[in-house]
């Protein structure tokens, strides 16, 4: 009597290892492709990424790349998913190892800082895209959209537990205080890309201390959110000039 968990015949045998091993290599060529497509995304980009020149980067076939995601509008939310998913590596779950509090804010802070350093002379894909698509409607702004509201929220949530810790003032709102954080990166990543200033980093690293020593303790008066939009200037948005599409 033959045992069925040990076939006696070639036909027998299970034969998924083969697929197993194109799947196996269908994935490593895809990060690969990640890879090179983020990295021109880093340069270029997410408006000029296409699958022509992540082919020639690669030195794929255009076909080869299209099998993997059948679209430029696909590859660029790859790559959106990718970034988000090292920036979380990075500068969220590496700042999860501190307690609770002002330690953990501070290392997200830091984490942030060292990651916004590395990406002077490459680029930010949340500050480039933003730039490229907030006029925009479509399945790659609310990838980006997404992936920044995460952060935010998150940022937003080492706040409140600095208040519930009571090393911040619980009388001062979370959202203004991970506002304005979120300002000193974005006012370095222009400073330093842009108008090249040495002295950048240091000035946002001084100004997230200005924060915490303004909001913290219980004797700051309450900072009311903002109630609605009829009491703010209103600001007028300027067309952008439309590029032509990038053909693939």
């Amino acid at each position: 009597m033959t045992d069925p968990k040990h076939p006696s015949k070639v036909e027998d045998l299970p034969a998924p290892e083969v697929g197993r091993r194109v799947l196996i290599k269908g994935q490593q060529t895809k990060v690969v492709i990640i890879n090179a497509a983020l990295g021109l995304a880093s340069q270029i980009g997410l408006e000029g990424l296409s699958i022509g020149a992540v082919a020639e980067v690669t030195g794929m076939s255009k076909s080869g790349v299209f099998a993997h995601f059948g679209s430029r509008e696909e590859l660029q939310i790859s790559v959106i998913r990718e970034y988000h998913d090292r920036f979380e590596a990075e500068v969220f779950y590496a700042a999860m190892q501190k307690p609770r509090g002002l330690p953990r804010l501070q290392a997200l802070f830091d984490n942030w800082m060292v990651q916004t350093s590395a990406e002077i002379d490459s680029g930010c894909i949340y500050i480039s895209g933003a730039v490229e698509f907030d006029d925009r409607s479509g399945p790659v702004r609310d990838a980006l959209a997404s992936s920044v509201s995460t952060w935010q929220t998150a940022l937003r949530r080492a706040v409140e537990l600095a208040q519930d810790e009571g090393q911040l003032s619980r009388a001062s709102d979370a959202h203004q205080i991970a506002f304005e954080i979120h300002g000193l990166i974005l006012a370095l990543h222009y400073e330093a890309r842009f108008l090249r200033n040495p002295t950048a980093a240091d000035r946002a690293r001084q100004g997230f201390q200005h924060i915490l020593a303004r909001y913290a303790g219980t004797g700051i008066p309450p900072v009311p959110a903002p109630t609605g939009a009829a009491k703010s200037p209103k600001l007028m948005a300027v067309p952008k000039a439309r590029r032509k599409p990038v053909n693939d």
